[in-house]
């Protein structure tokens, strides 16, 4: 199932990034081929040694200046594109290579003070890494060999920043200069899921198929009159199948199951603001309180009278979303309003192994649970997602009535909670224009 949803994320990226655009002139493409060395954060203590971060990157794109779907123009007509990834970590034995496959939206940042050159570059897509963690081992001398808790699975979320700042600049090529941040992880759907957080320095040459000529300035300026402000309400309905684990002792995916609605505005086709409520039911949590483990015998021995109940969760959310045409690109801050399996979550995860002799001699380990502090109280509370979506009409023609497949990371606070495939549907009703 992992590896299904992955697929579908990838596949979301594709249909998004290969659709089809109207378009005035004839399109730009470009490619850039990208070198970076950096330095990947130990995610534990104990991480295997890593050398220098080395990789590779290619950029294929388009320039959105001659789209003329409202989207490009109120983001002021960004590239898209989809991105190519071969990352070396530095230790090839313990933590391996990756190959990542990330689509993205560059956009230029204060453009009056630095004249068009810096670029901010996001992408959110998928990576395959050839090492994963499968226990810790030991060398002759007890000095732990492999503790790369950073990932446990094949397959994992990709996440990338980057600032670009072209410093040499030609008709059809741009040589650049950039500063980004690279994170992976699997979304909680297999423990330990420390991931990777990388920082890195690249240099890259931006080389361009087709040119935009500066004739195309005044088609720009044709398409800049043809567009006023838009105002429309939208209600909105979703399910979502996602799957997560419990600790690294209850280690088996379990599916959870998700409930949504919201309301709210759009606004020039292109933004999407709104709140909602949301249920869900955790079947981890559920066979946890069934099988009468040892936390919920000593301290949550009343969860048993209605496992059901306590493996719920339920609350409210913000949602903004950022439409390209077929493509929606979500973020979600909200509140639990009710969760009350997360204490026990929490001291299954937070806690650790703890070896000791007793006083007749005798050697035992025992499972010391994590204990309740500031922290968690932050992530019980707030909850957070980041997903892609594609819908089966362009939000561009504004349709009364859409449906979205989606793949989407659950979080606490930014602790992964779980990875999930939604399906959903949009109305849209009440448009109001404004020249």
């Amino acid at each position: 199932m992992n590896r299904n949803l992955y697929y579908l994320l990838l596949m979301v990226s594709f249909f998004g990034f290969a659709q089809k655009n109207e378009t005035i002139s004839n399109k730009n493409y470009f490619i850039i081929p990208e070198i970076f060395i950096g330095q990947t954060h130990p995610a534990n203590n104990g991480f295997p040694k890593m050398d220098l971060n080395k990789g590779v990157t290619f950029h294929l794109g388009t320039y959105q200046n001659n789209n003329s779907q409202e989207w490009a123009y109120r983001l002021r007509y960004p590239k898209t594109g989809i991105a190519f990834t071969f990352t070396d970590y530095g230790n090839h034995k313990y933590v391996g290579y990756s190959f990542s496959l990330m689509p993205f939206l560059e956009y230029g940042l204060f453009k009056k003070l630095f004249n068009k050159q810096l670029k901010m570059n996001v992408g959110l897509g998928s990576s395959y890494f050839t090492q994963e963690y499968n226990g810790t081992t030991y060398s002759y001398n007890n000095i732990i060999e492999n503790n790369n808790r950073a990932i446990s699975t094949k397959f994992t979320w990709a996440f990338k920043a980057f600032l670009y700042y072209d410093f040499l600049k030609k008709e059809k090529v741009d040589w650049r200069l950039g500063a980004g941040f690279h994170h992976q992880s699997n979304g909680h759907t297999s423990l330990p899921n420390q991931g990777l957080n990388t920082f890195l320095l690249s240099i890259s040459r931006h080389s361009s198929f087709k040119y935009h000529k500066k004739g195309s300035d005044k088609v720009d300026a044709i398409k800049r009159n043809n567009f006023g402000k838009s105002f429309e309400n939208y209600f909105s309905f979703r399910s979502g199948f996602g799957l997560n684990v419990l600790s690294e002792e209850f280690n088996n995916k379990k599916p959870v199951y998700t409930l949504a609605v919201s309301y709210g505005k759009i606004l020039n086709k292109t933004f999407k603001i709104g709140f909602g409520f949301y249920y869900r039911y955790y079947d981890s949590f559920n066979t946890y309180i069934k099988d009468g483990e040892e936390l919920i015998i000593e301290q949550y021995n009343y969860f048993t009278e209605n496992p059901f109940k306590f493996s719920t969760s339920y609350g409210v959310f913000i949602s903004s979303e950022l439409y390209l045409g077929h493509i929606g690109i979500e973020i979600d801050l909200g509140y639990n309003i009710y969760k009350p399996f997360y204490e026990v979550e929490w001291k299954l995860q937070q806690g650790f192994y703890w070896d000791f002799y007793n006083s007749d001699g005798t050697y035992e380990t025992r499972y010391v649970y994590g204990e309740l502090n500031s922290k968690y109280q932050l992530k019980k509370s707030i909850l957070t997602r980041l997903g892609l979506k594609y819908y089966i009409f362009n939000n561009n023609e504004h349709p009364k009535h859409n449906i979205f497949v989606g793949a989407t990371l659950n979080a606490n606070l930014g602790q992964a909670d779980f990875t999930e495939i939604n399906l959903g549907y949009v109305y849209r009703f009440g448009i109001k224009l404004k020249k």
